[in-house]
């Protein structure tokens, strides 16, 4: 039996063309009448967190140009896990976004065996608000002046020295962990469930040093507390800019610098997609977010495009991917 190719008739042709231009109509619409209710940004961490305050400026100046409230919403636990997938899951409909910062996002998925969403599948970038960097400190009082004499003094004492962090796994964790691997030294690396903590124990002589970033150092460097020894980037802080970075101190491609950004579930539309990257990027520059969030805050405002910002995401999972399985380093 021959089969034969029926071609659709004109008129058939002429209704699906109808129907998808009023389909692409209804999307415009809808994407011109964006926002038309609250929005809920969620925070995969608690209150106080760089993340949160990130968030809650950048919220309230988005909020008032777009004239919508915009409702912050902390959900942490899991070590951010929590709240990231929670937005995952989340309909695409631009009412629910996603301030987030490096671990969830580009550190979890190296660390854990199991990630409850896909970064790179489940998302999708708006912007890269700010970036931050950590700082190498000790005491004041500590025996050890110079970055040079800290590893000479670990090599010749494996595993005597010991550094203090946030957490497995954070910024401050993987700055240490890559030292050790550049400098061919082993640290013994305490953590704790904050800077407080950790800065008491530093002060108290229980830890050799620590890892934590330049907005919670800086205050006991100025009060001459603590010595500087190196910032974690690529670049030196605008709030020390006497300390050098550990590039310059000869740990060529060194470079643990974290971010905080805003994304939207998957499949949100391009054009509420393109509203949200105007309205943060506008906040970014706002002389208020400048001096809270940069001045105040030590952090880099960046305001990158969703494609930069995706770019950068995917650099992060592969460099901290590669460090995590380097270093060995394993959860809690």
């Amino acid at each position: 039996m021959k089969l034969t190719k029926t071609r659709p008739s004109k008129s058939l042709l002429l209704v699906a063309a109808l129907a998808l231009a009023a389909l692409t109509g209804l999307g415009q619409a809808y994407a011109q009448a964006y926002p038309n209710k609250p929005i809920r940004m969620v925070v995969p961490y608690a209150a106080g967190g760089n993340a949160d305050i990130t968030a809650r400026l950048i919220a309230k100046k988005m909020s008032d140009s777009m004239g919508v409230p915009i409702l912050v919403d902390n959900k942490g636990g899991a070590n951010g896990m929590i709240g990231t997938d929670i937005v995952a899951k989340a309909p695409a409909d631009g009412y629910t976004l996603l301030m987030d910062a490096s671990g969830p996002l580009v550190i979890n998925p190296g660390l854990y065996a199991k990630v409850p969403y896909d970064t790179l599948k489940d998302f999708i970038p708006i912007s890269q608000i700010l970036t931050y960097q950590y700082v190498l400190v000790v005491p004041t009082n500590s025996p050890i002046t110079s970055l040079p004499a800290l590893v000479a003094k670990a090599k010749a004492e494996p595993g005597a020295l010991s550094y203090g962090s946030t957490g497995i796994g954070g910024g401050g964790h993987l700055a240490g962990e890559l030292l050790s691997l550049m400098s061919g030294t082993t640290l013994t690396h305490v953590p704790y469930k904050g800077s407080a903590p950790a800065l008491a124990d530093l002060l108290g002589g229980h830890l050799t040093f620590t890892y934590d970033t330049v907005i919670t150092s800086v205050p006991q460097i100025e009060a001459k507390q603590l010595r500087a020894f190196a910032v974690s980037g690529p670049t030196r802080a605008k709030s020390l800019p006497q300390v050098p970075t550990m590039q310059e101190l000869g740990y060529k491609g060194f470079d643990i610098t974290q971010f905080v950004g805003l994304l939207a579930p998957a499949k949100t539309d391009p054009a509420i997609i393109s509203r949200l990257h105007a309205e943060a990027v506008k906040a970014v520059k706002s002389a208020e977010i400048v001096q809270r969030l940069g001045v105040e805050g030590g952090n880099e405002l960046v305001g990158s495009s969703p494609a930069e910002f995706s770019a950068q995401i995917q650099r992060d999972l592969v460099l901290y991917g590669k460090l995590v399985k380097d270093a060995n380093i394993k959860p809690q």
